[in-house]
C-alpha cells in the first residue's frame, strides 16, 4: 500500500478524545528513503510499539502515556502519542493522562480514571534528574484504595520518567508534599500491563467543510500498524469501492472513495481488517461500526 496525507491528524484527535497532541503532526508521510522529517521516540515508545514511521517534514516526538488499568488494579496500560512541541512534552503528556481516555468503546471496562473531576496539572519543573509535578488541590480529595493509589502514581511516574534526563519524579498537590510520594519507588516496568494485539478504535468519514458527500473513510487503530487487509462495506454488505492508503504514523487505514456518498453520522459501516503492529503482533476481525463524520 502507498502512503498518503489523505487524513488529518486533527480528525484522529477528535475520534480518540484524548489524543489531541496529534493535531500538530499532520505532515505528509512519504516512503522512508525519501522522508525528510524526523521522529524522535522515547525508549518506552520503541519498547512498546516498535520503530516510529517517518514523516516528510519537521521534527515530531513519539512517547507513551500510561493509563491506569481497571482489569488489573495497580497496573497501567501504554498508549502511543506524538507531538511537535518538544518544550512541553511532559506537561502535555500529564495533561492527557489526567483527562483520561473518555468513553473509548474498544477499551470499555479496561481503564479507570483515578483523578477527581477538576484535577489539573499546575506545573512541571525539573532540577537535575528530578521532575516535580504539581497537581491542583482536587487531587487531595481523591478517595482511592491502595491499589488505585499505586496505579495513579505508576501512571504519573512512568509517563514522566521515560523522557531523557529524568530519574526521579516528585508528586505535589497545590505545592505541598503528598503521601503519594511513598509509592513512587514501586513504579517500574512491572506495573505495565502487557499489550494485547492491535485494536480497531473506530471509523470516521471525512468531508470538505460545507459539503455533504463523504470523500474518505478512515479506520483508526490503537497504535502504528501495517495494514494487510482492509475492506469497508455498507450495512447491506456492499463493498465501498476506492483506493486504500495508510495514514501518517500508520495509525489508520484510509479509503479514498471512488464514488463519495452522503453518509450521515451513525451509518453502519462493516469493517474487515487484518493488521500487524511494528513488533509483530497480529490482529484481524470483522465488526459493524457506527460512522462518525468530521469536516476538514
Amino acid at each position: 500500500m502507498e502512503n498518503s496525507n489523505f487524513f488529518r491528524l486533527s480528525s484522529l484527535a477528535a475520534l480518540l478524545f484524548l489524543m489531541v497532541v496529534f493535531a500538530g503532526c499532520n505532515a505528509r508521510k512519504e516512503p522512508p528513503a525519501e522522508a525528510k522529517g524526523r521522529v524522535n521516540a522515547t525508549g518506552a515508545f520503541v519498547s512498546q510499539f516498535g520503530p516510529v514511521p517517518p514523516i516528510d517534514k519537521g521534527t515530531c516526538y513519539g512517547f507513551v502515556i500510561y493509563f491506569p488499568s481497571a482489569k488489573e488494579p495497580g497496573k497501567v496500560l501504554p498508549f502511543p502519542f506524538f507531538s511537535f512541541d518538544e518544550g512541553s512534552l511532559k506537561k502535555v503528556a500529564l495533561g492527557k493522562l489526567v483527562a483520561g481516555m473518555g468513553d473509548l468503546p474498544a477499551y470499555h471496562g479496561e481503564l479507570v480514571q483515578p483523578f477527581p473531576a477538576g484535577t489539573r496539572v499546575l506545573d512541571v519543573s525539573q532540577s537535575g534528574d528530578t521532575v516535580s509535578v504539581n497537581f491542583s488541590k482536587e487531587l487531595a480529595g481523591a478517595q482511592l484504595d491502595a491499589k488505585a493509589q499505586q496505579s495513579l502514581v505508576s501512571a504519573v511516574v512512568l509517563t514522566v520518567r521515560q523522557f531523557s534526563g529524568v530519574s526521579r519524579v516528585v508528586i505535589k498537590v497545590d505545592g505541598a508534599d503528598t503521601p503519594l510520594n511513598k509509592l513512587t519507588a514501586s513504579a517500574d516496568e512491572k506495573s505495565v500491563f502487557p499489550l494485547a494485539p492491535p485494536r480497531l478504535l473506530g471509523v470516521t468519514g471525512m468531508k470538505e467543510k460545507g459539503r455533504t458527500d463523504v470523500e474518505e473513510i478512515d479506520a483508526f487503530f490503537d497504535r502504528p500498524v501495517d495494514i494487510k487487509e482492509l475492506t469497508l462495506s455498507s450495512a447491506d454488505g456492499k463493498k465501498i469501492d476506492g483506493e486504500i492508503f495508510q495514514s501518517v504514523f500508520d495509525m489508520a487505514g484510509v479509503l479514498k472513495a471512488k464514488k463519495p456518498q452522503p453518509y450521515p453520522p451513525g451509518t453502519t459501516i462493516k469493517v474487515h481488517w487484518k493488521v500487524v503492529d511494528k513488533i509483530g503482533r497480529v490482529a484481524s476481525g470483522d465488526a459493524d461500526v457506527a460512522l462518525e463524520v468530521k469536516e476538514h
